[in-house]
């Protein structure tokens, strides 16, 4: 039988709570134990489909097609290993299945309630983790205690320490200390609170994470001890920092994987994060080069970093694989479009994915722009379709070329609806054309690359974007084209796959690899 990990929080949202769930079930890990991870959003959407990037950061896309956001890809990358659509469970998800259970008859004429009809849901969907061959699941709680919205799941998880057992399950609380600022002095009491109301619905935490700016003096761990209920060696101390794949080895300077273990009964293996250590030591070093590799990163929705979380933390890992940092400077598609001189003295541009005819013909004019002054460029889903359209306008003379996203009466459908029309989403294999550089990339004639798209290359012009130079690199096993390249530049590529998924920590995308390698040739 799994035990179990659940992670809250308290006093505000946005303090990493994902991070710290992330970083408990990696630290589990590196001690040899199997482990599966869970994230419960209270939101009512049933999943990130219809979520724009500026509210949740980007849409994080599993193997199996499930559709996250950005703290799903936290998770694959910290535990290095796939997920799958089980891993995030909404509101909208856990009330469909229940209102379907009740049109079914299921529940043999009961009044449907929160308790016991809901708080079940929950719980079925948390125990489908429960398996032989995983050791621990975490599990992360959205929202903060106190919130409308996350009192069911705070129930449903207070049911399962009876349920589990004792010593199966573990609660940590991840709160925030603030510090005023004229005396420098932590107040504990917004955490002291936060445990209360915890405490009333029945949940004694059995770790506290305090986020803060600084480091949490003696007397602060000691009132959080007394007033919580809580050991001392258990008021753990996460300070704020601009590299978040620090987070795990501050949480275990402290000991947190310990004590989780002897919590829940489990012995204490040797810990193995040597390598996680020497990336967050070569990430320090690197930051502090003054010779950066500088990357412009196009897109639409550059207000919100973490919309493109993914591919930012991939060109940031093919940087260390150089011993290299990577200045990532997110460019408006609109001041593209109104002046393409913003795209000077970058050393390689990536033409981010979306969705939306807005910011396309600024992704359009970028490719132009990469293309004509051979500039390393890395094109992904609406960005290689915005590279195709532009090589089909202004190399191919096919003017009035489009995709049928956003013109379906255009005379030369370079991108086209897939058929039959749908999300193309999750993992799907790519046979790679041999010869091509992106052969020499993979090293592989046949991957299983992510998708999120609804609009394809159209393998009706494959013959003609060839006669100009342009070849499609990797095709479906039913033949569409999913990536291009142009031979005669240094790093020309377009995916309509998404390879930012596929990228991980320690060892990121060979095409992100590649891409970073080239763009940083001429540095030193």
């Amino acid at each position: 039988m799994s035990k179990y990990i659940f992670v809250t929080g308290g006093v505000v949202s946005g303090l990493g709570k994902g991070i710290t769930a992330a970083s408990m079930a990696m630290l589990i890990k590196s001690r040899g134990y199997t482990v599966d991870i869970i994230k419960f959003d209270p939101y009512f959407n049933v999943d990130s489909l219809y979520l724009s990037p500026y509210q949740h950061g980007e849409v994080f896309v599993t193997d199996d097609g499930g559709e996250g956001d950005l703290v799903l890809g936290h998770y694959e990358r910290f535990l290095d290993q796939n997920l799958s659509e089980n891993s995030n469970i909404t509101s909208g998800k856990i009330y469909s299945a229940v209102i379907q259970r009740e049109r079914d008859g299921a529940y043999n004429g009961e009044s449907v309630q929160v308790v016991p009809h809901i708080t079940d849901e929950i719980k079925r969907a948390l125990f489908k983790l429960n398996r032989e061959d995983t050791d621990v699941v975490v599990c992360e709680i959205g929202g903060v205690v106190g919130d409308i919205e996350n009192h069911p799941y705070l129930e449903a998880i207070r049911q399962c320490r009876g349920e589990l057992g004792k010593g199966n399950a573990l609660y940590v609380h991840v709160s925030y200390v603030p510090i005023i600022e004229m005396s420098g002095e932590h107040k504990t009491k917004p955490t002291q609170n936060s445990v209360k109301e915890l405490q009333n619905i029945g949940i004694q935490p059995d770790i506290i994470v305090c986020r803060s700016d600084s480091e949490l003096d003696d007397e602060g761990r000691k009132k959080l001890s007394m007033f919580c209920n809580v050991d001392r060696d258990c008021i753990i101390v996460s300070t704020t920092t601009d590299n978040l794949y620090q987070v795990p080895v501050r949480l275990e300077n402290q000991n947190i994987s310990s004590i989780a273990l002897k919590k829940l009964k489990l012995e204490e293996r040797e810990l193995h994060i040597d390598a996680w250590r020497d990336m967050c030591a070569r990430a320090e070093k690197a930051e502090k080069l003054k010779n950066k590799v500088n990357i412009a990163l196009v897109g639409k929705y550059v207000e919100k970093a973490t919309a493109y979380q993914s591919i930012t933390d991939a060109l940031k890992t093919a940087g260390l694989i150089k011993n290299k940092a990577v200045n990532i400077s997110l460019v408006s598609c609109a001041d593209v479009e109104s002046d393409v001189n913003v795209l000077n003295g970058f050393d390689g541009i990536l033409i981010a994915p979306g969705f939306g005819e807005r910011g396309f013909e600024g992704k359009v004019i970028a490719a132009k722009y990469a293309r004509e002054n051979d500039v390393p460029c890395l094109m992904i889903g609406m960005g290689a379709q915005a590279g195709l359209v532009e090589f089909a306008r202004n190399v191919c003379q096919m003017s009035g070329a489009s995709s049928q996203e956003f013109d379906e009466d255009t005379p030369y459908p370079v991108v086209r609806h897939i058929e039959p029309k749908m999300l193309k989403k999750g993992a799907f294999p790519t046979m790679i054309t041999a010869g091509t550089t992106l052969s020499k990339i993979y090293g592989e004639t046949t991957m299983r690359e992510r998708h999120r798209h609804k609009f394809d290359f159209n393998p009706q012009y494959e013959s003609m974007f060839l006669k100009n130079g342009l070849v499609f690199a990797a095709h479906s096993p039913t033949g569409v084209p999913e990536a291009f390249e142009l031979p005669t530049k240094k790093f020309y590529i377009g995916t309509v796959f998404n390879p930012e998924y596929k990228s991980r920590l320690l060892t990121t995308h060979p095409i992100f690899a590649e891409f970073i390698k080239v763009a940083s040739s001429k540095k030193a």
